[in-house]
């Protein structure tokens, strides 16, 4: 089995969450800041399209007993970037893309060893309002440089870019 990842993703094993967090994976999953969080069983994803959201996240992890690496590696938490792979090294976490239907790939992870492929998904997350069919990256210089800040709008920051006139939208955690 294995679970999306799009643009910046936490990744926790679910043992982890049921040995160190307090209140096991009920509790984890009522304190995940935004509606990204999917898991199979075995592995749970958090995704945050500012990576600064997603570094917060991983000190909040910590903050509940949760490790974050052992020397050079992940232990607990690891990171996975869409379209890049794995952020640091991780022995337990393998990194790909699966279509998921025809014409349909998604970048994903799954635990080491897992045979499965089936892809686990947020709760109202779709294929054709996803970042796996529309995905844009941008540089913190363009952010600060083409982007105006508009409003936030019910946790999206929402932003002019003045090089298309288009509307930017960000989404942002609530913690």
């Amino acid at each position: 089995m294995a679970v999306l990842v799009e643009a910046n993703s936490i990744i926790v094993r679910v043992e982890a969450i049921h040995d160190r967090f307090k209140g096991g994976f009920t509790a984890f999953a009522d304190d995940v800041p935004n509606s990204t969080l999917c898991s199979d069983g075995e592995i749970a994803r958090v995704g945050f399209m500012n990576p600064n959201d997603g570094s917060d996240y991983i000190d909040r992890l910590v903050g509940f007993g949760l490790i974050f690496k052992r020397g050079e590696k992940c232990e607990d938490i690891g990171v996975a970037l869409q379209g890049d792979g794995l952020a640091l090294p991780c022995d337990w976490l393998d990194y790909g893309t699966i279509e998921i239907a025809t014409g349909q790939t998604v970048c994903a992870v799954w635990l080491k060893g897992s045979a499965g492929r089936q892809v686990f998904c947020p709760e109202r997350w779709s294929y054709e309002r996803s970042l796996s069919r529309q995905y844009l990256i941008t540089s913190p210089d363009h952010v600060g440089k083409a982007l105006s800040f508009l409003r936030r709008d019910n946790g999206v920051d929402v932003y002019r870019d003045a090089l298309t006139g288009q509307e930017v939208f960000i989404g942002r955690p609530r913690f």
